[in-house]
Parts: C-alpha cells; sequence; structure tokens
C-alpha cells in the first residue's frame, strides 16, 4: 500500500468517489458510489472487479452525505492500515470569474463556492455538502477543490459574451463552459494517443446524461457549448439545452411558472426524457424504437451536429473529433447519426471500428480524423490535488 487521495463527485443523492495510491504514477485502487441518500441509501465500494463492501439501508433511513462519507472514511483508513489519506478533492461544478485553478480549500473559500449555487442549483449546494461534510469528519485532512469552469478560461472575451448590457456582464453574467476536468484529462491524453491532433483543432463532444462539446486549439478551449450554466447547448439526459427566452417568458405570462417552476422543467423534465415521454437514457430509448424515443434521439444528433458545425467556425476548420464520456464513448449509433451529419466535412467512420468502439472510428482517407477516449475526471481530480500537497509551503 501507500499513502492515498480520496476524489469526490457529490450530487444531490449520491456520491461517486475514488481512491488513489501515491506510487510512482497515481494507482486508482478502490472505486464507488454511495446512492438513494435520502430515500433507501446504497453504498458500494469495488477494489478492482471484487466487492469490498456492499451496504442496504432501509427506506426512509435517516442518512445524509455526511453520514455516508463518515461510512466511506472509515473504510477507506481500515483498507490504508498504516498508511494515510493525505487529502481529498472535489469536483466542484461552477467556480464563476474568481476560481479558475485548483486550490486549497477553507471555511472561507466555501463560503465564496457556496454564493455561486445559483449558476449550478443541481450541483453546487451537493459539491459544498460535501465538503463541509469532511471538515467536521476529519479537519485536519487536506481539501482540494478542482472547479468544471477553469478549463475554459482561456476563452477569449468575445466567445464569453452575452449580447446584454455590459453592466451584467461585468457582474458575472457571462459564458463560463463546463465538463472542464473531463476536456483537460482528454487534451492531457492526446500527445499519447494521437500526437498529430494535440496541437491542432478539434472539438471534444463529453456526451452523458449531461452534455457539451468544447472547440480545443493548441490543447486549450476556445469555446463551449456551455454557457452561463450546465443548463446550456447540447439536448441532454433531462435538461433542455439551448432554448429561445421567449419560450421561458410565455410559460411565465401563459402558465403561471416562477423560477422554480422552470428550474424543474428545464433541468428535470427536459431533454430526451421530455421529448420521448420515456427516459432519459439512451440505452432504453435505442432499445424502445417507437416514434417518440427515435424523435428525441434525432433532435439529440441533430442539435449535437449543428452546434459541432459552430465551434467549427470558432476553431477555423477542425482536424479531429473526439468522443467521450457515457454516451460518447458506448452508443456506435449515436456516434454514427451525429458524424452523418457532419460528412460534409469530410468525415468519413469507419462502420466496423465504430460498432466495435475502437479507439480510431474514422477512415484512414477520412479529413477529419475521429477518435473514442474514455474520459476520466477523477483521475485529473488526483492529479490536481497531488500537484497542490507536493508543492513547498511558502
Amino acid at each position: 500500500m501507500a499513502d492515498a487521495i480520496l476524489t469526490i463527485n457529490a450530487g444531490s443523492s449520491s456520491i461517486k468517489f475514488a481512491l488513489f495510491e501515491l506510487q510512482s504514477s497515481l494507482v486508482c485502487a478502490a472505486e464507488g458510489m454511495a446512492e438513494n441518500i435520502g430515500a433507501a441509501p446504497h453504498l458500494l465500494i469495488k477494489t478492482g472487479d471484487q466487492v469490498a463492501l456492499e451496504k442496504r439501508w432501509p427506506n426512509h433511513a435517516p442518512l445524509n452525505h455526511e453520514d455516508l462519507l463518515g461510512e466511506v472514511l472509515a473504510w477507506v483508513e481500515a483498507h490504508l492500515g498504516n498508511d494515510s489519506l493525505i487529502a481529498a478533492g472535489h469536483r466542484i461544478v461552477h467556480g464563476g470569474s474568481t476560481f479558475t485553478k485548483p486550490l486549497f480549500l477553507d471555511e472561507s473559500h466555501l463560503a465564496d463556492i457556496a454564493r455561486l449555487s445559483h449558476l449550478a442549483p443541481l450541483h453546487e449546494p451537493h459539491n459544498c455538502a460535501a465538503v463541509q461534510a469532511l471538515f467536521k469528519l476529519r479537519p485536519s485532512l487536506k481539501q482540494v477543490g478542482c472547479f468544471d469552469t477553469s478549463f475554459h478560461h482561456t476563452m477569449p472575451e468575445i466567445a464569453t459574451r452575452f449580447a446584454i448590457p455590459r453592466s451584467f456582464h461585468d457582474e458575472g453574467v457571462r459564458r463560463y463552459g463546463f465538463h472542464g476536468l473531463s476536456y483537460e484529462y482528454i487534451t492531457s491524453r492526446l500527445p499519447t494517443l494521437a500526437p498529430n491532433l494535440a496541437k491542432s483543432r478539434v472539438i471534444i463532444a463529453h456526451l452523458g446524461n449531461g452534455a457539451s462539446m468544447c472547440a480545443v486549439k493548441n490543447g486549450k478551449s476556445i469555446d463551449s457549448t456551455m454557457g452561463f450554466t450546465a443548463l446550456d447547448g447540447l439536448v441532454m439526459g433531462t435538461r433542455s439545452g439551448t432554448i429561445d427566452a421567449g419560450v421561458l417568458l410565455y410559460f411565465m405570462q401563459s402558465h403561471g411558472m416562477n423560477a422554480d417552476d422552470l428550474t424543474t422543467l428545464l433541468y428535470k423534465k427536459s431533454g430526451l426524457l421530455g421529448v420521448s415521454g420515456i427516459s432519459a437514457d439512451v440505452r432504453t430509448l435505442l432499445e424502445d424504437g417507437s416514434e417518440p424515443a427515435r424523435q428525441a434521439l434525432d433532435l439529440f444528433a441533430y442539435q449535437a451536429a449543428k452546434q459541432a458545425a459552430g465551434l467549427v467556425t470558432a476553431l477555423g476548420g477542425l482536424d479531429g473529433l473526439i468522443f467521450t464520456a457515457g454516451i460518447g464513448e458506448h452508443a456506435p449509433a449515436i456516434r454514427t447519426a451525429i458524424c452523418s451529419k457532419l460528412a460534409w466535412l469530410g468525415i468519413k467512420l469507419c462502420s466496423e471500428a465504430n460498432q466495435a468502439n475502437e479507439a480510431a472510428i474514422s477512415e484512414p482517407d477520412s479529413t477529419v480524423e475521429v477518435r473514442v477516449i474514455p474520459t476520466d475526471e477523477e483521475l485529473m481530480i488526483a492529479t490536481h490535488t497531488r500537484a497542490l500537497i507536493a508543492q513547498p509551503v511558502g
């Protein structure tokens, strides 16, 4: 064994985590999830393919994030034995204009981050809750915040602006971009996996329940489909993506909706779920095959291709297209649907390689190289955390 770092990604009813040993390189020793918090909690920890711990509690068990993190910490410390847990790294969705790089967290930083909760209401409060829980459970443990918006602070100013009065931009109403930890990980792998793309014009498509695309040039973000919040851009599992602001005014004026109503509608009842009326899960919709399911998937692919084309303008051309995250890595049919709509760029998929989820899925004569690269946000968090704790004090 060796000293270790715990990475934490806390949501409203779940906590995903991973334990990394500090060897010559970071090695994932365990990973798991606490889910159904507030309902019937379930904790699962695996070491490799083996179940190391599994616990279930009855429905309505009075357990919160702090209780479940306490269970995780107890297992981690027993697992480490004489070695130590030396830090915890957190995924924090929104860093606003203030937090542009990973940093050690204290109560003052946490208060500043909490004030950004209105920008990511589904994520930020729960990210903060996990940090606060560790302050109580292990006061001496170093904690590091890694922000999903940080990677996008290289975007040119014109890509950050809305066409609204300047005073609002000055107070922080601007485009930020998200999924930055995923994009940072993918760009860090390009020099090894696809050296010809490392300094080229690339679109990375992070397609999961939350979905976005990022235009990357010379390894830097220059634009993204997500903007002020993680609601913007592509059609997602339960989120609407880009929508005419006039529709929201209509809902307010004609249906009497308030901010809470709109938040629930746009974040939880829209996207693939709203269009299909069946599910937010691409796998379920592909298996269903009904007209509403097909229409939802067609809209997903159409909007993805349409917004990718906009990012080509930002890049001034396109050399590579990379698919990642759950849908991007495992849904050949969705990749085919998106790429077929971008064939005018010279994209040619190899159907056999695509169907087999191979790393390179474009034909040799494709103008644009198309790849599938699995993302690893947890490793990115652990990498940042290790780098910070290794810095000399003062």
